[in-house]
């Protein structure tokens, strides 16, 4: 599979070349005809993902719920490729100029990061919101998707490539590895002489293992362990809304809330409330001492559970004295995704900006809007918990790096 892997990676490279040269109104010419080909072709897909879920009866329904498409999903990709063609090509771009005592102009230019590969689960959505961010910033994409997805993605792939054909332009632009082994995953993090970087989506088991094992520099895509803490100067109807949201819209994904911190002034009126306000959604509650003696019913909750995420439709309680303890906790157990308060306390609302050390941290607001589409970025590659060259859902910008350009008139230097 090596030579296959290999294969790839010189055809990739090829169409990053390409790529790199390729006009503006051209790709956004491209990403629009593509999302007129999902949309078009939604029959066909539906059926190929059909065809995926019909063989994941074992598969939990988190994971299950990752895998479908609707017809309200695929209009989502349709969307986002838009979106993507609508920004600015951060292509060719001067980050900034000066010149130098010895009369050298130099700039900062914005340029592709190369070709990126991508390992990620049964989320097709990354198929479609992959390319059109990758092919926008110039760089060629080879994507090695779950075999849960496969069928799906391959369909989806082949759509976009055609659209690429029609227009004369590489096709290899984006490609899907469809040997889903994990020796091929493994072989895929060793092939420096082609990929550029790496960036794991999924589980925490996924991303730590590409971590572990990749020689490909990676962009470390986090899991999702996220906390709503309800201060003592909240709204509490607000932090009902904002809680109900965070844990049930879609409780499989990485910017759902997983725990509940809340301060003890407040937590007696509250927490029986929040219970209730849960309640239709069958939300298992678990908690620390505190919070069992005021909701006897509930499950104690384990050391483990403050660093699970539980990606289910399942909650911990943590009980809290004050600000401090609170952004103590949270800063402990969680994985520097997204964080939020809900507070109507400005000193406190500010502490906890910049004191929680997350890649995104909110004030009275849901932390599911953790999302590259929802910032205005069109869609996203990831959502990236380390701190180096990329922070938060990352868009067009994120998949760039510099290169300087120097001019001279015969400078030496003595």
């Amino acid at each position: 599979m090596m030579d296959s892997l290999e294969k790839m990676g010189q055809q990739a490279q090829a169409a990053e070349r390409e790529l790199s040269q390729l006009a503006t109104p051209v790709k956004n010419q491209v990403l629009g005809q593509m999302a007129q080909a999902l949309r078009q072709n939604q029959a066909e897909i539906m059926l190929a993902n059909q065809h995926d879920l019909n063989q994941a009866t074992d598969l939990p329904m988190n994971f299950v719920d990752r895998l479908t498409l609707t017809a309200q999903r695929i209009e989502q990709m349709a969307l986002g490729l838009e979106k993507v063609a609508s920004l600015p090509d951060p292509i060719g771009n001067i980050e900034k100029g000066w010149q130098t005592e010895q009369g050298l102009k130099i700039e900062q230019q914005r340029v592709p990061l190369g070709v990126i590969g991508i390992i990620y689960e049964a989320r097709p959505n990354v198929t479609a919101d992959a390319f059109a961010l990758t092919f926008k910033s110039g760089n060629a994409v080879i994507l090695r998707g779950g075999k849960e997805a496969l069928q799906t993605n391959i369909s989806i792939v082949e759509f976009l490539q055609a659209v690429l054909k029609q227009n004369g332009l590489n096709p290899h632009a984006i490609q899907i590895v469809q040997d889903t082994s994990h020796e091929t995953a493994s072989e895929m993090m060793q092939l420096t002489d082609y990929i550029d970087v790496l960036i794991p989506r999924g589980s925490a088991r996924l991303i730590k293992a590409v971590v572990d094992q990749a020689k490909v520099p990676v962009i470390e895509t986090g899991a999702g362990n996220c906390h709503i803490y309800v201060d003592e100067f909240a709204q509490l109807d607000m932090a009902s809304q904002i809680i109900v949201n965070a844990k049930t819209q879609r409780p499989s994904v990485c910017n759902a809330a997983e725990k509940i911190v809340i301060h003890s002034a407040v937590a007696q009126e509250y927490l029986p409330k929040i219970a209730e306000a849960l309640k239709p959604f069958n939300v298992e509650l678990r908690g620390d001492e505190r919070a069992q003696a005021i909701l006897p019913d509930i499950t104690p909750a384990t050391e483990a559970d403050w660093g699970t995420e539980y990606n289910d439709y399942i909650m911990a309680i943590k009980v809290v004295d004050s600000l401090d303890e609170a952004i103590e906790h949270i800063n402990h157990y969680n994985t520097k995704h997204s964080e939020a308060i809900v507070t109507d306390n400005y000193e406190h609302s500010e502490q906890f900006l910049n004191q929680i050390d997350a890649a995104c941290v909110y004030v009275n607001a849901s932390t599911r809007f953790t999302d590259g589409f929802e910032f205005g970025f069109g869609a996203e590659i990831g959502i990236s918990t380390q701190k180096l060259h990329a922070r938060g859902p990352m868009g067009l910008n994120q998949l760039t790096s510099t290169k300087y350009v120097i001019r001279g008139n015969g400078q030496i230097r003595h």
